[in-house]
């Protein structure tokens, strides 16, 4: 039976650039979805831009640009991101929308009807220099527990205590680095403990994992508090109806956006939403969430929607942290890696499968090792699923391009696909580690049958031409049948394949049936192995790409003797172009004297090609070459960035002649 069924993942924060941490829910969520629509399920996967709060307000006055002009050029780069890493959103949004502002007005006149909101005064920091409240994690100062320095103004990392900003020692603003003063101000509240005995219902309903419900239990032990959902002006997000000069915290409205999102899809389609959000509805609701989020999307968020009069979420699916070889995402470790730097190095399918070959059901965190990385990638990907299908098709190539009329072995092709039932169900629970081992087991045991085989031995002896062409189509029938398993994992892998087998691979079902008889189109690779220095690269380079002004000291210091190995010299811009598949990269042809060379450079957010050309820049020209995705880099143009992350290429006195030494 046909289900109907709305997806989501997380919101990304319109405040920086998706780093692999945001990647790696993407990918979980878009896998999962991809499979159910594999199953013949309508299954929606939307999503949106968090565009709402006071970091948001503080960068685009520290750029000296409107809040809306931000949000959309982050939300350009978000999309590019998901979209280089195969995520198929059906919608991506923002939470700064016409629908988010319908929902989010209707929603809240719906709860305070019902006498879930509540008024109250908070006594709140006040930075009078800058003459707004000041948010807990915008006032640091000295903890009262531990007396650890420059502590947030709601914990601290050193000993774990939880306080007000009014307990901190010395408390200062971070927007003008003054002492707040105290004022009280009339707040908005849900009443989170109205709902408890719905909660603790819905919490039995196996909406959640073990784990999460655990945590839940000390939740509920402690006691449900009332939340306060408004923020004083200066704000940026949507004016409280009724309550001027207050507005909805960013933490409302967020979750809202998901249903914003849901209706820009449904006004978009003609699909009915109330179809979706009905509390009687047969649809489903599922959430993919990072455990740090749990809490909202546990408590208030189905809190929210049934004192609005809609349906509660059918489940919350709730991942762990990602760490890189072993340590937490750190600018300073360089472990701190952008989505878009990843891309500018490595293909998104390699991380992709790498990921879901670590993702379980459960909340563990999931490390990225790398050298673990490129060794599981060529060892599965290129030696056991792509080696069957570049093995085989070579001998059917040469036998005149058509598969076999019949199966060589129907045994172990029927051993392949009732394999379908036990992958569909680790796929649906999200157990996608143990679906992958299941998969490369059987990988496997299709090399081992080409190995037993031997066609390259058959096709010595013209006589048995047939026999090399039966075993070869067995092969690539073995290798048909992986390809939709993985299909979910490696889409654009599977849209490659699909045309080299000249048969979709868009359906689980399409491996009931046998390639029998069938042409065959010429074999491109499906795959390549990974450099392990290239993939070591990512991490190394990191450090010096993510820093920025204000990190000082973001690196040692060095001596005069490590500056002079540097071979600065200037060169002329002779040419310029965007790189293909990069947002970030321009290719630059440079000459230095009487020589040419090529040099891949991160400025294209800041420098268009054609405004390039013909300026004089400083180079460092002993640079090793450095092998890229895009080609060899030769060398490094200098810049120079400020506080807010501007870029600022290094130019050279006008007149100058290229290929000069910098003194």
């Amino acid at each position: 039976m046909s289900r109907q069924i709305l997806v989501t993942s997380a919101l990304p924060y319109a405040n920086g650039s998706l780093h692999l941490g945001h990647i790696i829910e993407a990918v979980q969520t878009d896998v999962w979805v991809r499979f159910q629509k594999m199953q013949g399920h309508s299954c929606l996967y939307v999503c949106a831009e968090d565009t709402h709060g006071t970091p948001i307000m503080i960068r685009a006055q520290s750029e000296g640009i409107l809040p809306e002009d931000l949000i959309a050029r982050v939300a350009e780069e978000h999309k590019a991101d998901y979209r280089d890493f195969l995520i198929g959103h059906d919608q991506f949004h923002s939470t700064h929308s016409p629908e988010n502002r319908y929902f989010t007005d209707s929603m809240f006149e719906r709860l305070q009807a019902a006498g879930h909101i509540t008024r109250r005064s908070v006594r709140q920091a006040y930075d009078e220099k800058a003459g707004m409240f000041l948010p807990d994690r915008y006032v640091r100062g000295t903890c009262p527990t531990c007396k650890a320095l420059d502590q947030y103004g709601d914990s601290c990392e050193a000993c774990g205590a939880t306080y007000t900003p009014a307990e901190l020692i010395e408390p200062r603003s971070t927007i003008t680095d003054t002492a707040p003063v105290w004022r009280e101000s009339e707040h908005l509240f849900f009443a989170l403990g109205h709902f408890e005995a719905m909660l603790r219902e819905w919490v039995k309903s196996g909406s959640l994992q073990d784990a999460v419900r655990s945590k839940l239990d000390e939740w509920f032990d402690a006691g449900l508090q009332d939340w306060d959902i408004s923020r004083d002006a200066p704000y940026f997000g949507f004016e409280i109806p009724g309550a001027p000069g207050k507005y909805f915290y960013v933490w409302f409205d967020a979750p809202i956006g998901y249903l914003g999102s849901f209706k820009a899809y449904c006004d978009r389609t003609g699909l009915d939403l109330n179809h979706y959000l009905r509390p009687d509805t047969a649809t489903e609701l599922h959430h993919f969430i990072g455990k740090d989020i749990s809490y909202f999307h546990t408590l208030f968020w189905p809190a929210v929607l049934h004192g609005s009069g809609f349906r509660r979420p059918t489940a919350v699916h709730v991942h762990g942290f990602l760490t890189i070889n072993g340590q937490k995402m750190s600018k300073s470790r360089g472990t701190f890696i952008t989505a878009r730097r990843y891309l500018d190095h490595l293909p998104a399918e390699a991380l992709r499968y790498y990921f879901v070959a670590k993702l379980g059901a459960g909340v563990d965190d999931i490390d990225l090792s790398l050298e673990d990385f490129t060794a599981r990638v060529n060892s599965d990907l290129v030696g056991k699923l792509v080696n069957i299908a570049s093995r085989c098709a070579g001998f059917v190539a040469r036998g005149g391009g058509r598969l076999a009329p019949a199966l060589a072995d129907a045994t172990l092709y029927a051993e392949f696909t009732a394999a379908a039932p036990r992958l569909a169900a680790l796929y649906e629970a999200r157990d996608y580690s143990q679906a992958i081992r299941d998969i490369m087991a059987l990988a496997d045991k299709a090399n081992q049958y080409v190995d037993a085989n031997k066609p390259w031995a058959l096709a010595k002896d013209p006589a048995r031409a047939a026999e090399v062409i039966a075993v070869a189509s067995q092969g690539i029938n073995l290798f048909r049948v992986l390809m939709v398993y993985l299909a979910p994992v490696l889409p654009q892998m599977a849209c490659k394949a699909a045309a080299f087998l000249g048969a979709p691979l868009a359906r689980w079902s399409e491996i009931d049936q046998p390639l029998l008889g069938t042409p065959l189109a010429d074999y491109e690779p499906l795959a390549l192995r990974l450099d392990p220095k290239q993939v070591a690269a990512l991490v190394e380079t990191t450090g010096a790409a993510m820093a920025t002004a204000d990190s000082a000291p973001s690196k040692p210091l060095i001596s005069i003797d490590d500056f002079a190995k540097l071979d600065l010299r200037t060169a002329r811009i002779a040419d310029a172009s965007a790189v293909e598949g990069s947002d970030k990269l321009l290719k630059l042809t440079l000459e230095l004297g009487e020589t040419r060379r090529t040099v891949f450079s991160g400025i294209r957010k800041t420098y268009s090609p054609e405004a390039l050309v013909g300026r004089h820049v400083v180079v460092v020209a002993n640079l090793a070459p450095r092998k890229m995705r895009f080609g060899v880099s030769e060398g490094m143009v200098l810049c120079a960035s400020d506080a807010a992350d501007r870029l600022f290429l290094l130019g050279a006195d006008e007149g100058v002649t290229s290929g000069l030494p910098v003194s």
